[in-house]
């Protein structure tokens, strides 16, 4: 649940099927340099998620704060944030905290990883350039190199020609669902305080705290 709702923020097939495409992985090497060269960013975004053959036709907005190895996300009713050591799943509909260790958690959901996604595990192709809200983009494919191992079959992602920023990815899962996420606003280097990302009990009265 916490990888199919979350996987935006996000903010997301066989090896040798495709051949690396230089100019697809100039595009995401600079996209990687740019989001490891910041210190914070800040990003909202919408997101939907459907599936045609279960009904499943679900919009919502995200928010996602990240500083170094710490980050604040926000999707529907459900809150992740991670001090680096712990990292808490807040289920508002549950009244409950899921909590485990940062080092722990194969779901990381932090933001940062999710921008840089492409980096393991990943073929990649350039498709085309393509316009997206007005602006020029790149539409890169991903593959996994390990489809039986893998939640997705595809991954588009569309990249600001000019900015080389990412402004929208389209996930495709094995089971028929798509989730589109558009990043709607970008702010890099914003001051934000350490206790953002700590886990405070007292705002979440009546809330289960469960430890893995």
């Amino acid at each position: 649940m916490k990888t199919l709702s979350l996987l935006f923020i996000c903010l997301f097939i066989t090896a040798g099927a495709f051949a690396q495409s230089s100019q697809s992985q100039d595009i995401l090497n600079k996209l990687s340099s740019s989001m490891k060269s910041l210190e914070t960013f800040y990003m909202e975004f919408n997101a939907n998620i459907k599936n045609t053959s279960t009904g499943i036709n679900e919009s919502e907005k995200g928010k996602g704060w990240v500083k170094g190895n710490k980050y604040f996300a926000t999707y529907g009713e459900i809150t992740l944030l991670s001090n680096g050591v712990k990292t808490w799943t807040v289920i508002n509909e549950e009244k409950s905290v899921y909590e485990s260790d940062a080092s722990d958690d194969e779901e990381s959901m932090n933001p940062k990883k999710l921008m840089t996604i492409w980096e393991e595990g990943f073929k990649n192709k350039y498709e085309e350039t393509s316009t997206f809200n007005g602006e020029s983009v790149h539409v890169i494919k991903l593959y996994p190199t390990n489809p039986d191992n893998a939640d997705y079959h595809t991954i588009l992602l569309y990249i600001a020609t000019k900015s080389n920023a990412l402004k929208k990815a389209i996930m495709k899962t094995n089971d028929g669902t798509s989730m589109t996420y558009h990043l709607t606003k970008f702010v890099s280097n914003k001051d934000i305080a350490d206790s953002k990302f700590n886990f405070n009990k007292a705002q979440y009265p009546g809330f289960a705290v469960i430890r893995d």
